[in-house]
């Protein structure tokens, strides 16, 4: 069955879940919609760099394209920053009577821990429209709640479940969050968005509830623990320049804390350059997840991503989107309401094989 699909943005995350669609097999475009009005009129393979027309024109008519024939929408309009914009959107493109997959608001990937105000509008929305929404991504998402969980679930006894990201952000394209929302090339005594107290646990306390949760355990406590590194020399990067002494290595934890420690750990191992921090855990190749599931037995898995074009940033923003796109067929049948990685089957890459 072919699901036809409106992609929701073209930014990093948008342009090539675009990209993505056009190529998928069993997705068919329904409809694009642009933020920029230079944008307004390409034809959607364009944007995508794809040299084959689409027949598929970018609108901002928003009203225009939810009265589009189309049984999902891919929502990857930024935000971080915008939390509550986002949200209205997804509402009225849920009440439109359309599915979503989306990947803005990282703390809806488990709903039950999500922002009351935020669960209790989506969830009259996706009543409304007898819909679905799915949020998702890589991190917050499948490195670490999907993989995780799985090999909990081969585990005789488990004692503690830890996911790292240790990644060069260096050739991560996207400037504002860099250096505005996490703080990088800042001084080290300014707070950027991502370190006031209690956003770390927004944004990933989410991940840590839902594989308590898949643990069938209640959390005590999560708390949050950071360090920060400052560049020893100017880092000039493809995003942009990192003064020496200003931030540029950024290494968080966000913990759940069952039974008096910390047994469920989400940890950042961030640089903008691999000179930085030569004593913090070093990535597998340019860039890796790493799963550990300590237990009986113990579990080490790590995970290298790279792109088409050899960057593990590429790949990361594929991975991304793919996550969301090959769900659709579990989104539109599942019930109305939100849904999390708890709630969808086994999802594969059905057609997929080249």
């Amino acid at each position: 069955m072919t699901h036809r699909v409106i992609q929701w943005s073209t930014g990093n995350v948008g342009r090539l879940s675009l990209r993505s669609i056009l190529l998928h097999p069993d997705l068919e475009l329904a409809g694009l919609w642009v933020h920029s009005a230079d944008k307004v009129g390409l034809d959607a393979a364009e944007l995508a760099g794809l040299p084959e027309a689409s027949g598929v024109l970018a609108t901002n008519d928003a009203d225009a394209l939810l009265a589009t024939e189309a049984d999902v929408v891919m929502y990857t309009a930024t935000g971080d920053l915008r939390p509550h914009e986002a949200v209205a959107d997804m509402c009225r493109i849920l009440e439109a009577g359309k599915h979503v997959v989306s990947t803005s608001v990282v703390s809806l990937l488990y709903p039950p821990a999500g922002d009351r105000g935020m669960v209790e509008r989506l969830t009259a929305a996706c009543e409304r429209g007898r819909t679905a929404c799915f949020t998702s991504g890589i991190d917050p998402g499948w490195a670490n709640d999907l993989i995780p969980l799985a090999f909990t679930g081969l585990c005789e006894r488990v004692d503690a479940v830890r996911i790292v990201e240790n990644l060069d952000y260096s050739t991560y394209m996207q400037p504002e969050v860099l250096f505005g929302t996490m703080g990088f090339g800042q001084p080290l005594d300014h707070t950027p968005l991502l370190l006031f107290p209690g956003a770390l646990s927004f944004a990933w306390g989410g991940v840590v509830h839902m594989i308590a949760a898949g643990l069938g355990v209640e959390l005590d406590d999560v708390r949050e623990v950071v360090e920060r590194r400052a560049a020893e020399r100017d880092h000039h990067s493809a995003v942009g320049l990192v003064p020496a002494g200003s931030m540029a290595g950024l290494r968080f934890e966000v913990q759940g804390w069952v039974h008096g420690r910390p047994a469920i750990v989400v940890e950042h191992v961030t640089r903008m350059h691999p000179e930085v921090a030569p004593d913090w855990p070093q990535p597998k190749g340019g860039g890796s997840y790493r799963v550990q599931v300590d237990g009986s037995p113990s579990y080490a898995v790590e995970i290298e991503i790279t792109g088409e074009d050899g960057d593990h940033n590429t790949g990361g923003l594929v991975g991304t989107g793919m996550r969301l796109l090959n769900a659709i067929p579990a989104v539109c049948a599942a019930p109305p309401g939100l849904l999390s990685t708890l709630d969808l089957p086994l999802v594969t890459g059905r057609h997929l094989l080249s």
